[in-house]
Order: C-alpha cells, then structure tokens, then sequence
C-alpha cells in the first residue's frame, strides 16, 4: 500500500475541486510528483465527499480503487444497519473498504474484517488506524479460510458479497455473487448466532426468500428515497413469515419505518377509487421494493387508482402517508396546447406509472422541460384509461 508524503497529501487537498481528467493532461506541469497514484486519489475523494465525509474529510485517508468505493457502502446506511444487530464479536467477511465495520464497530467490543485483496485490506487497516478504532482486527484471507479458522462462534457474520462477474458486469442473483452465499450458508451458521446479508436493490426478494433458509427478518434501506440496499438477518430457526421493514433514510430526519408481511398484503382487499379524488400519494420506493400495495391501502385508509399503477388517491388528506402527497389541480389531456395553458412556463416533473408512453416520449409529445413546482403523473384509471394528472406537493 502507498503511504503519500506530506507534499503529496497538500497536492491532493488542494486540487479536490479540479478535474481530474484535466490534471492528468497537465502532468507535466508537476514533474517531481507521481501524477498516476494522486490524480486517482483526487477522484476517489471527490466521490466521496457526499456517501464517505468521515473519510473524505481526513488529510491522511487513503483510498482504494473506484470498483470497491462504488460498492461501498454508504455512512448513513453503514450507520443505520450497525444498529440492527446485538452482540459482542462480529465478523465483516467481505469487509473490502472498511465502512460497514467501522460503524459495527462502535457497537461491538470486536470486529473482524476480512478482506482477500492485500492492498485494499491494508489501506482498510490503515485508515481504521487514522481514524482512531482500536477494536478492529483486520485479515488478509479469504471468507472461506477465515470462516475455517473460527473455533468458537460469533454473534454475527456480515458479509455483503461482490456483485460483479468476470467480464465486470453487474449481477443480481445470489449464486453468482463472489462469495456464494447458497453454498456458504450452512457453514456461515455453524461459526455464528445471526448473519446479516446485504444484497443488491435489483435482487427480487420472493425470489431470495426461495433461495434462503431461515430468514427472519428483511429491511429494504432507500437513503433519500432511492433504494440502496436489501438487508436479510438469517438464523438456523425457520419463519415462513419474515417481517419486511421498509426504511427511507433522509439527512437530518429520524429514519421512517414501516414494518409489514407478505402475508399481510395477501390476506388484505384494497379499495379502489372510481376516479382520481382531491390528493394523490406515491410511495416511497422501499415499500414499492417490498410490495406493500393492497396494504397500503388498507393501513392508510387510500384509494388505488389502478391494481397496477401503485398510485392512491383519497378526498381528505392523509398526512403521515409514507410516501409523496400532492394536490390534484387539473386532469388535462396529454396534449401540448392544454398543458401549456396550464404551465407557461413549459416545464413539470413527470412520473409515469402504468401508462403507454415513457417518461421522455411523454416529454417530447406535450412539449414541457423537467423541472419546476408542478407534476405530472401519467397513470391508468380503473377503467383502463390512460390519464394525466397535473398536482402541487403538499408540504
């Protein structure tokens, strides 16, 4: 691993706000400097800056490869699972950059993070060090040599397995994750009390919970309501009904929870409205992810407008509805003329849900630029009918 000197870490501080690209051309602007091992660095802390402020925010951090930060997670999911686990002694088995065990962590009395890459568990170890975290011991090895060494058992395994194949692509199904859960499974319960498995957002969950045994618990994690990962807590118990959270963490606000089965949706009618009424309300996308239609429903006393649209409506507002809530103010026709009347300024923010047109095909038709206070909902009604509703956000 590469420990950069005093001159070098000033270099990479003072050019976070540069193109890196454009550093690289001038290279020879700075001759005495390695120009490929900082410019690289500059990158990696530029992406940083919002999902890894603790890290990027230290003069002395050093940061791994791109592939392995991109994978990464984030602080505030990092912070938000370490909480969902008890115990004295966890081990992070695909521990890569460091950041799920860092905040494990600050909730364990020891953490094991195990990383099979040299370099990027020695620029793990080596920030674990700067930032001041002493109860972490970190491996070279692999998740199948460490989980062979464990003599007695943990109160939790981690692992968050490598979503991509050999030619880089992106892959969503568990066997074809680097390491194999399927097959780690049974072992992985043998050396701990609980595993925590994270998997990627595009992952089908009924499909996962055909693959995997004993799961007793799901989390669907959106930060900012955009999906960012699937959580599973498996044990060697069987629970044909796990309970499935879903969570949308935003900046400054206490996380929102909502906590259903499939069970539950299955068993439950949802009403349908005859026709778009005062409000309209669109779920966040964890309870979206975790299919929670027909409840939502029932639970928020909300109207379906369509059994396949995954949009509701209701006369009276709904105000802890988890989700958007706007003010319907016009039903117009999906033509540029009428919607242009109703928007001078040419400009809405467009969802389509259920409707025949995509979101940049219905933008090129009725002529409007993204952006501005007003939205555009394409939908379908209950008579199968594609509307649009033009609505406010309601605070």
């Amino acid at each position: 691993m590469r420990i950069f000197l005093p001159e070098e870490q000033e270099f990479i501080l003072k050019h976070l706000s540069h193109d890196p690209a454009q550093l690289m051309l001038q290279a020879k602007r700075f001759p005495h400097l390695p120009m490929q091992e900082l410019v690289p660095q500059i990158k990696a802390r530029q992406k940083a800056l919002q999902k890894l402020p603790t890290w990027a925010n230290h003069p002395e951090v050093v940061f791994s490869v791109m592939l392995s930060l991109e994978q990464s997670s984030s602080e505030v999911t990092a912070a938000y699972k370490s909480g969902l686990v008890q115990g004295e002694t966890l081990a992070d088995v695909t521990g890569g950059f460091g950041v799920d065990s860092f905040y494990f962590a600050r909730r364990f009395a020891k953490v094991t993070h195990v990383e099979q890459n040299l370099e990027l568990q020695e620029i793990a170890q080596h920030n674990f060090r700067l930032l001041g975290t002493e109860n972490i011991t970190s491996l070279n090895t692999t998740t199948e040599e460490f989980l062979n060494s464990i003599n007695s058992p943990l109160d939790v395994i981690y692992l968050d397995p490598a979503r991509r194949g050999q030619s880089q692509e992106r892959v969503h199904l568990l066997q074809d994750c680097e390491p194999d859960v399927l097959n780690l499974l049974p072992i992985l319960l043998q050396k701990a009390k609980k595993v925590l498995l994270k998997t990627a957002p595009m992952l089908d969950i009924d499909l996962a919970l055909q693959d995997l045994t004993g799961v007793q618990h799901i989390w669907i994690v959106a930060v900012q309501n955009e999906v960012k990962e699937v959580l599973y807590l498996i044990t060697s118990d069987q629970n044909p009904e796990p309970n499935i959270t879903a969570v949308n963490l935003k900046t400054g606000q206490t996380p929102l929870e909502i906590t259903f089965t499939k069970q539950q949706e299955e068993q439950v009618t949802a009403v349908y409205a005859t026709e778009p009424l005062r409000y309209v309300y669109e779920p966040n996308t964890a309870l979206l992810k975790g299919g929670a239609f027909k409840w939502l429903s029932q639970e928020y006393h909300v109207e379906k407008l369509h059994r396949n649209s995954h949009l509701y409506t209701s006369s009276a507002l709904v105000p802890d509805f988890p989700g958007r809530i706007f003010e319907i103010i016009a039903q117009p026709k999906a033509n540029a003329k009428d919607l242009h009347k109703l928007l001078p300024n040419k400009k809405a923010n467009i969802t389509v849900r259920n409707y025949p047109l995509t979101v940049a095909q219905l933008r090129e038709k009725v002529k409007l630029k993204e952006g501005g206070d007003h939205y555009l909902f394409a939908t379908t009604d209950l008579h199968n009918k594609p509307i649009l509703l033009l609505a406010k956000k309601v605070d």
